[in-house]
């Protein structure tokens, strides 16, 4: 199929986008009557803008349907009290459900590509396959240093990669032990080997609360980026989520072992987890930082243009210092460095460049007056500035609708009401 967007913004240029399978052919200034291409379909790029998709980098996506439960509380009773008892009770619709529920939301906002990291991936990527985002889903486990747990969770993890892989390009399959204080290091090395071995991707919370760094400090007597180190499992393959509570030491672990870092602003203050994340430090040493908005239990919503307001805000506030953390860095933080974690050619508007990307709504207040695009796109508006979204050069939302996404919405909430009354 072929897509031509005709006459839309790009870098203060209007252009013409011809789309060609699932790849951005070709990029022309904009002409009035076009004949040399002859697009299966066409749309109107006039008071709009293009960007490339955004890619969340943190997510739990069927954690949807536990938006606003369990809220105002600190990380370890939240988890405690009121997420793992009600996770040990979903079933496999559940997640499938709320997964597509997420994927609604993404793509009203503008995400193409997500890092999930949750349950039955399996499932999760049927789910993900129907409503044609990208994503590389993380098997998410805990072994709580129980030997007969660990071995359960290798058993876990074998079966589900000696499983046939998704039958969609667009989705792949990675590894997610949850963290040091619920994961053995004979666990988080077995990970690190199995990785290796099988060229997968892994990611993991860390050095996410002050609770986290006495954990580690009473059981392992150091910090947790030293106990990674020690345990020799850090690599280009690690996407470590938080990683608020770091020293200069710790960031150079970090940088020298090639593992990537994702922001997630709105969790971080929502959960009281800590502000001061380092993103200045790590940039400068070499770390590839992008950007997640966590899950809806935590975070509430998936959207990543808030998400990016929210963590340029935060920097420049507790550094006291407004030239930090600028627009531009937010933007690249939420598209290109994501997409070159997870290796796949997008994050720009380039011909060659997968056609993963969305065109914004500029007849809007957030776009009124346009002095700095991006600024605006950033400080100004939100998801619902999104018109159309493109991914893999199919159409997956166009004028703000999306097909199907009422009978997803009412599903979800008729099942998500009936997840918390069930009994295990």
């Amino acid at each position: 199929m072929s897509i031509l967007i005709k006459a839309v913004g790009l870098n203060e240029q209007t252009v013409d986008i011809f789309i060609e399978g699932n790849r951005i052919k070709r990029i022309l200034p904009a002409e009035n009557d076009r004949q040399s291409f002859l697009a299966d379909i066409e749309i109107d790029g006039r008071r709009k803008a293009v960007i490339p998709g955004l890619v969340n980098m943190h997510t739990h996506a069927a954690m949807t349907l536990f938006r606003g439960f369990g809220d105002d509380m600190p990380l370890m009773p939240w988890l405690e009290e009121k997420i793992w008892p009600n996770e040990a009770k979903l079933t496999s619709e559940d997640i499938y459900t709320g997964v597509k529920l997420a994927c609604v939301e993404m793509i009203r906002s503008g995400t193409t590509a997500f890092f999930d990291m949750y349950f039955q991936s399996d499932i999760a990527a049927q789910a993900v396959e129907e409503m044609g985002l990208r994503a590389v889903l993380a098997e998410n486990y805990f072994d709580y240093f129980d030997p007969q747990q660990l071995e359960q969770c290798k058993r876990l993890i074998e079966k589900r990669f000696a499983q046939k892989a998704p039958a969609c390009d667009r989705i792949r399959f990675a590894l997610g032990p949850h963290a040091i204080y619920t994961v053995s290091g004979d666990l988080l090395r077995w990970s690190s080997d199995f990785a290796k071995d099988n060229d997968l991707l892994i990611q993991f919370h860390l050095a996410e609360t002050e609770g986290e760094t006495d954990f580690c400090r009473d059981h392992f007597g150091t910090t947790p980026v030293r106990y990674m180190q020690q345990l020799g499992v850090l690599s280009p393959r690690i996407i470590a989520a938080h990683v608020l509570y770091v020293d200069e030491e710790e960031i150079r672990i970090l940088a020298g072992s090639g593992v990537n870092v994702v922001h997630n602003p709105a969790s971080n203050m929502k959960l009281g987890s800590g502000h001061q994340f380092l993103y200045k430090e790590m940039r400068e040493a070499g770390i590839t930082v992008a950007i997640g908005t966590d899950g809806c239990s935590s975070s509430n919503n998936l959207d990543m243009i808030e998400a990016m307001k929210l963590a340029s805000l935060l920097g420049k506030s507790w550094r006291k210092k407004p030239e930090v953390l600028t627009s531009a860095e937010m933007f690249w933080s939420a598209t290109q460095a994501g997409a070159e974690m997870i290796g796949i050619d997008a994050g720009r508007i380039e011909e060659g460049y997968l056609a993963d990307l969305c065109l914004i709504d500029l007849n809007l207040p957030a776009f009124t007056p346009n002095f700095n695009y991006l600024s605006n796109l950033v400080f100004a508006a939100n998801g619902s500035c999104v018109d159309t979204v493109i991914c893999d050069g199919r159409i997956l939302m166009r004028d703000k609708k999306i097909p199907g996404e009422d009978e997803i919405m009412e599903k979800a909430a008729r099942m998500a009401y009936e997840l918390i009354k069930r009994k295990k």
